[in-house]
């Protein structure tokens, strides 16, 4: 059944929802499971003070959470809270778990909303399902703001139903019963565990009132600094992964030949026989990505792999390099409005590398394909797209098909495509045989999604101490996009050749950036130029370049008018919230300190998806080939932080980002490929690089929670850049700034 509920708001006053909030019981007895539904609040576009105020952007008026929230609205309620008969509580999170500390906020959450300890909570990633639609998306920092509703509202029905259970054995009322740990107390001394109360809880027959999660106030576990729960076992080697899974009996350990340059296709294999009889090697298949060689062991595989001699046919950017590209997107770059007559004006302009994911889990899936059926297991971040596109590939019908999600080792956007889940349900279907399949350290570098490189030019024109425009002119290689919003019909959509991905494209751009200061008309266009490399979303996706190139040209427009950047800051930006993040981080990281010759402090800001954040770090850069981070301080404010210890490691993993795109780490790329393939060759932040002293604070808590997955990246980059520029007397314009081919690459 479905009943509408009214909702408190964060004064305690009760706010309608309509149609827009409904409660749904599911009934299986004898555990108790309950599914809720919840709408969107509506968006207040902030006030601005600013002597010559800009216009709110789209992005400050409806930003890309507040759309998938709306998108997956309509499913909300499909999202179940079980309590079983041991009186564990349960939830299949439809997300990925990719270590970014998701499972553990909401087992805080159902915690909280159930009176029981975090360890008796378990949080499983739901295998893909289609009924979901928009709903299983895992992406634009927008997990917990889209199921801390749905989530909390069925825990608190699920607690209001165990509780009238007890009232309906003890002849009381729910209003005289107490819960402490998940043991339920009557006024007389009667006890009763949850687990004792869930089959009577699941009755149909159950009279029960429609609750309302607990007030904030409330909170006991939410707010709280909480270690992960599966911290130990990531750090002891006992997590486990997609290959570490024993699933399928007999499940072939699979690698793949893949050809010298991106989207290079197989015209023949000369020496398939002679392969086939190397030792343990069992099949070698052709796919569309390449020429698989299944084996008893991965040193097999590898092998057999090596081994293989294949005539490729071109690829896609054959004749692409750094070079090239560099001045395709400079031609790409939309023109100005403003021209540069009669006012001052700051003009910059940027080159930003392409940048590997290079998360620690490359790239890898189990595949069992039979005739009539087929089963995955991967690491996810979009799996009913992928159920839906492996089905259509096998000539299946999509309930033949199970995706299960998978424990990512790191993502960074790289999951959201299923590049290997459809890579190995190919392979198992063309050779027979359930596989296990491995991207190299070599494949993943050069084959796998990359951050498109970009071109930035940014104008502002001053007059009398004020900014009257800001204009950013973006130019980048295709983001791909065609995951869409993780289901066929979007994905479908943003594939097609007129409007498709460049239409999805325009949306992420306009629905991430926006300038948080008052700078009169500001615009931000981006143009991308169509190649066809192996791009995504990384982390930040937009923001990263774009704001962080926008927080260099605030420090020149500063130097411009002769102002101190903190105080420019502050007395452009929008809000008042925001000021007080910023003069939180200038307290706690001591701006304006003296600094030795060659090292000096660098501030940058940035707001995004309900949240914003504050960076001020200091750089050594006294031997140029090697700058460093010494120190970082960074001030956030999220509205309401779940878990603040979970927010202090995404903070201080958008800045570990931050200093190797800044300072090391991209990808050449040459005759269609890129020349990095590995750790040592892609050089992101190492242990060496990072800051010997780093404090994240965060704001005290009000309303609902902000983004927070993407929010650290930006800032630190603008703040690297500032501390290099000032520590060196230069203006950096090309990023990475040491960026020299310092390795021989591997053979194609």
């Amino acid at each position: 059944m479905s009943l509408e509920t009214p909702e408190t708001d964060t004064r305690g006053e009760p706010r309608e929802h309509s149609r827009r909030r409904f409660l749904t019981y599911l009934v299986a007895a004898p555990t108790l499971a309950v599914a809720a539904r919840i709408g969107a609040d509506t968006l207040a576009p902030a006030t601005a003070n600013a002597a010559v105020p800009s216009l709110p952007a789209p992005a400050e008026l409806l930003d890309l959470g507040d759309a998938l929230i709306l998108a997956g609205a309509p499913t909300s309620g499909l999202i179940v809270v079980t309590v079983d008969e041991a009186g564990r509580v349960g939830l299949a999170l439809p997300r990925a778990e990719v270590g970014q500390g998701i499972t553990t906020a909401v087992g805080m959450l159902l915690a909280d909303e159930l009176d029981v300890p975090l360890d008796q909570v378990d949080v499983t990633l739901a295998d893909a399902r289609p009924e979901l639609v928009f709903n299983q998306l895992t992406g634009g920092s927008n997990t917990i703001r889209s199921v801390y509703g749905p989530v909390r509202t069925a825990a608190a029905q699920a607690r209001a139903r165990l509780l009238a259970a007890a009232a309906a054995r003890w002849g009381t009322t729910p209003g005289a019963l107490t819960v402490t740990d998940g043991v339920v107390s009557g006024p007389a001394g009667q006890t009763a565990t949850y687990g004792e109360l869930s089959a009577a809880a699941a009755s149909p027959t159950l009279s029960v009132v429609l609750a309302s999660p607990k007030p904030a106030s409330a909170a006991k576990v939410v707010g709280t600094p909480t270690n992960r729960v599966d911290a130990r076992k990531m750090v002891t080697g006992q997590m486990d992964y997609t290959l570490d899974l024993d699933v399928v009996p007999g499940a072939l350990p699979t690698m793949v030949r893949r050809p010298p340059t991106i989207n290079g296709t197989v015209r023949s294999v000369q020496n398939a026989a002679a392969v086939r009889a190397m030792p343990g090697v069992v099949d070698v298949v052709t796919v569309p990505t390449g020429v698989a060689v299944l084996a008893e062991t991965f040193g097999q595989a590898l092998d057999g792999k090596e081994a293989l001699q294949v005539t490729w046919g071109p690829g896609t950017v054959d004749g692409e390099n750094d070079a090239t590209i560099k001045q395709k997107l400079r031609g790409a770059a939309l023109p100005f409005v403003v021209p540069p007559l009669l006012t001052t004006t700051v003009d910059a302009e940027f080159d930003f590398a392409t940048v590997s994911h290079a998360p620690m889990e490359t790239n890898s899936a189990i595949a069992d394909v039979r005739g009539d059926r087929a089963e995955i297991w991967s690491g996810l971040k979009s799996p009913i797209v992928a159920q839906q596109t492996i089905a259509a590939d096998l000539g299946l019908p999509q309930s033949a098909v199970t995706v299960h999600v998978t424990q990512g080792g790191g993502s960074f956007g790289r999951r959201l495509f299923f590049d290997a889940a459809l890579e190995a349900a190919r392979i198992s279907k063309a050779a027979g045989k359930p596989v296990k399949l491995l991207w190299s350290r070599i494949d993943d570098t050069r084959h796998g999604r990359a951050r498109a490189a970009s071109f930035h030019r940014v104008r502002a024109t001053v007059a009398a101490g004020q900014v009257l425009t800001f204009e950013h002119r973006v130019a980048s290689v295709e983001t791909d996009t065609t995951h869409g919003l993780g289901e066929i019909l979007t994905a479908v959509a943003a594939s097609l050749p007129v409007g498709g991905n460049a239409s999805f494209a325009q949306t992420i751009f306009l629905t991430t950036i926006h300038s948080p200061y008052d700078f009169g008309v500001t615009t931000q266009l981006l143009n991308e130029v169509p190649l066809q490399m192996h791009t995504g979303s990384w982390r930040s996706v937009y923001s990263a370049n774009t704001r962080g190139a926008e927080e260099i040209v605030v420090d020149e427009i500063a130097a411009e008018l002769g102002k101190d950047p903190l105080a420019f800051r502050r007395e452009f930006l929008k809000q008042d919230r925001y000021r007080a993040v910023l003069d939180k981080v200038a307290t706690e990281g001591q701006w304006g300190k003296s600094m030795p010759r060659g090292t000096a402090q660098g501030i940058a800001f940035h707001a995004e998806y309900k949240s914003c954040t504050a960076c001020l770090v200091e750089v050594d850069a006294t031997d140029r080939t090697r700058p460093r981070v010494t120190r970082a301080t960074i001030v956030a404010d999220v509205g309401r932080p779940i878990n603040p210890r979970g927010l202090e490691a995404q903070l201080l993993g958008g800045l570990t980002d931050a200093i190797g795109t800044t300072f090391r780490a991209g990808l050449h790329i040459d005759a269609g490929l890129p020349l990095e393939g590995s750790y040592s060759q892609f050089h992101y932040t190492r242990q060496a690089d990072s800051p010997l002293q780093a404090q994240v604070f965060v704001m005290p808590a009000d309303g609902e929670p902000g983004g927070a997955g993407e929010l650290g990246v930006p800032a630190a980059v603008g703040a690297i850049a500032n501390a290099y520029a000032r520590a060196t007397g230069t203006k950096p314009r090309s990023f990475p700034v040491v960026f020299p081919v310092d390795f021989d690459p591997f053979p194609r």
